[in-house]
C-alpha cells in the first residue's frame, strides 16, 4: 500500500494543508485532506476496469472552508441537528450557535469540518487528530478526536473514529462524503437499498418528532432496492421539507460496537456498487437537494442538485434532547469509538 503526502496549500494561520493519496496494488486510490479530516477523491474501477472519481469535491483547498454541502468532511462536535441549539447534560443547559434555521447543525459554523486537523501517515493509513477546547462552539470539556482512514486491497475505505474528553460532553461523528458511482451526472437513477425498516419523522426544520415510524407503504421504503428518483417528488412530509431525501433511518439489528450493514448503492450504468457498514445506529440519506451554487468542483466541474448522494452513518439527530435514543454522552475515562466502512465493487 502506497501512502504519499504533499502540501496542497497554507491555511490563513500558516498551517500546512496536506493531501494524502493512498493507492493499492490494483491502482485504486483515495485522496484525503486535513481540512475537516476530509475525503477529496475515491478512484475505483467500473465493470470494464475504467477508473473514475466517485465522490464530489472542489479543485481549490480554500473552497472546503465554510462550504454549504460540507463535502467529504467530518463534522462535529455533533453531526446533524440539535433543536434550537440547546441541550442539557447532568442538569446544566448548554447553548450552541444556531446556523440552520432555528437549529444547530454539524457543530455550528466553526465545527470540526472547518478546522485544519493535525495529521500523519501511520501503518499504511492516515490519522487525523483534532483537539476541541472546552467551550468551543458552546460544548463542554476538552475533547481529543482521531479519525483514521485505511484503504484496503479490496477497495474498502475503513474510517474509525475515537474520542476522549475530560468533562461530560456529547459527541456524534460521521463522514459527509457525497457519492456518484458514475463519476458525473445525476444520482436519481442510482439504486439504493437500506437495512432499515423504520425512519425518524421530523418537523419542517428536520428535528425528529415522535417515535420512529415504519417505512412500509411510504416513499421512505428502501428495504428493496429502488432508484433514488422513483419516489423523490411524491407528496410526503419528509420529502416536501427538504426538496428530496434528507432523513435519518434506524439501522435494523443495531448493537453498540458491532458492525452492521447499513446501505447498498448501485449504478446500473457503471456497474459500481458501494456497500456501507457501520457500528452506528442511524444513516442520514441526503440526495444533494441543495448542491446548486456550491463551489466549483474538481477539474472545473459544476455541481447541480442531485449530483451526488450522502450516506452519513451516525447517531440520531437531536439525540442530546432525546433520552430514548442511543446515548451520545461521553464521560471522562470512557472511549468513544465508532466505525464506517465504504466497500466498492462491481456487478
Amino acid at each position: 500500500m502506497s501512502v504519499k503526502r504533499k502540501i496542497w496549500a497554507k491555511a490563513a494561520d500558516g498551517k500546512a494543508i496536506y493531501r494524502y493519496t493512498i493507492t493499492n496494488a490494483k491502482g485504486s486510490s483515495v485522496v484525503l485532506s486535513n481540512i475537516g479530516a476530509g475525503i477529496i477523491s475515491i478512484n475505483v474501477p467500473d465493470r470494464n476496469g475504467k477508473l473514475a472519481d466517485v465522490v464530489i469535491g472542489y479543485g481549490k483547498a480554500e473552497s472546503y472552508f465554510g462550504d454549504g454541502p460540507c463535502a467529504g468532511k467530518c463534522p462535529g462536535r455533533f453531526a446533524n441537528r440539535i433543536a434550537a441549539g440547546k441541550f442539557s447534560l447532568d442538569g446544566v443547559e448548554y447553548t450552541l450557535p444556531v446556523n440552520n434555521g432555528p437549529n444547530h447543525l454539524h457543530g455550528g459554523p466553526e465545527g470540526f469540518q472547518n478546522k485544519v486537523w493535525d495529521s500523519r501517515k501511520s501503518k499504511g493509513g492516515v490519522e487525523f487528530i483534532y483537539v476541541s477546547a472546552d467551550g468551543e462552539s458552546g460544548y463542554p470539556g476538552n475533547m481529543k478526536v482521531m479519525a483514521r482512514y485505511d484503504w484496503t486491497e479490496n477497495d474498502e475505505l475503513i474510517l474509525t473514529f475515537t474520542a476522549k474528553c475530560d468533562r461530560p460532553t456529547v459527541v456524534n461523528l460521521t463522514n459527509h462524503a457525497y457519492f456518484n458511482l458514475n463519476g458525473k451526472g445525476s444520482v436519481l437513477r442510482h439504486y439504493l437499498k437500506l437495512n432499515a425498516s423504520e425512519y425518524l419523522p421530523t418537523d419542517s426544520t428536520l428535528i425528529p418528532v415522535g417515535e420512529p415510524e415504519p417505512v412500509a407503504g411510504t416513499p421512505m421504503d428502501f428495504n428493496n432496492s429502488k432508484t433514488l428518483g422513483r419516489d423523490i417528488h411524491k407528496d410526503f412530509p419528509a420529502l416536501n421539507y427538504g426538496k428530496g431525501y434528507d432523513a435519518c433511518w434506524c439501522i435494523d439489528g443495531y448493537t453498540p460496537g458491532q458492525l452492521q450493514e447499513a446501505a447498498e448503492l448501485y449504478s446500473k450504468l457503471s456497474g459500481r456498487v458501494l456497500k456501507v457498514t457501520t457500528t452506528q445506529p442511524g444513516i442520514q440519506v441526503y440526495t444533494g437537494n441543495w448542491l446548486e451554487g456550491c463551489p466549483e468542483g474538481k477539474k472545473g466541474r459544476i455541481y447541480h442538485d442531485y449530483s451526488a448522494v450522502a450516506l452519513e452513518c451516525q447517531h440520531f439527530p437531536d439525540s442530546p434532547n432525546k433520552p430514548e435514543y442511543p446515548s451520545v454522552t461521553l464521560r471522562p475515562g470512557k472511549l468513544f469509538k465508532e466505525a464506517i466502512i465504504f466497500a466498492f465493487s462491481v456487478r
